[in-house]
């Protein structure tokens, strides 16, 4: 599963500004709904039923938020650098500023579990969070997310 695949260029914020985990989650879901016709509270409402069943801060600052969300044509990608981290409840009781969220059409399974593997072996890597962290545009941390999925894969 590429990352390339999944994220558009469009579905990378690179400074977002958030309260709380509810306010960044929402906050994904307004850029989400936006940009593949979604319902913004549709998604919000999945990605906070995912999240009180555990949350998906997986350490190092990183969360990767998911959820199967109807009426999506296929997987799909959104990027956020936070402007401030917050707490998230993740793993390692640290507080998040990168999110990669994940979206899947309804029937996915399979599909679904390899991109969020995808991501999160991306994420776990101490050199690209740096490195997305320190990016000034869109562009660049396209390029970054791109560059490491082609990378890993080689």
């Amino acid at each position: 599963m590429d990352i390339g695949y999944l994220l558009d260029r469009q579905a990378i914020i690179a400074k977002m500004s958030a309260s709380s985990k509810r306010h960044a989650l929402s906050g994904a879901a307004e850029i989400a709904a936006r940009l593949y016709g979604l319902k913004a509270s549709a998604v919000a409402d999945s990605l906070l039923e995912r999240e009180r069943k555990g949350s998906t801060g997986v350490g190092s600052g990183v969360a990767v938020p998911h959820a199967r969300v109807a009426g999506l044509d296929r997987m799909r990608g959104l990027f956020v650098r936070l402007e401030t981290p917050i707490d998230f409840g993740a793993v390692d009781d640290q507080p998040v500023d990168l999110l990669f969220v994940l979206l899947a059409p309804e029937d996915a399974k399979a599909e679904h579990l390899q991109a969020l593997a995808r991501i999160s072996r991306a994420m776990r890597k101490p050199e690209l969070r740096s490195h997305l962290r320190a990016a000034r545009t869109q562009d660049a941390l396209h390029a970054l997310l791109v560059q490491d999925a082609h990378s890993s894969a080689a």
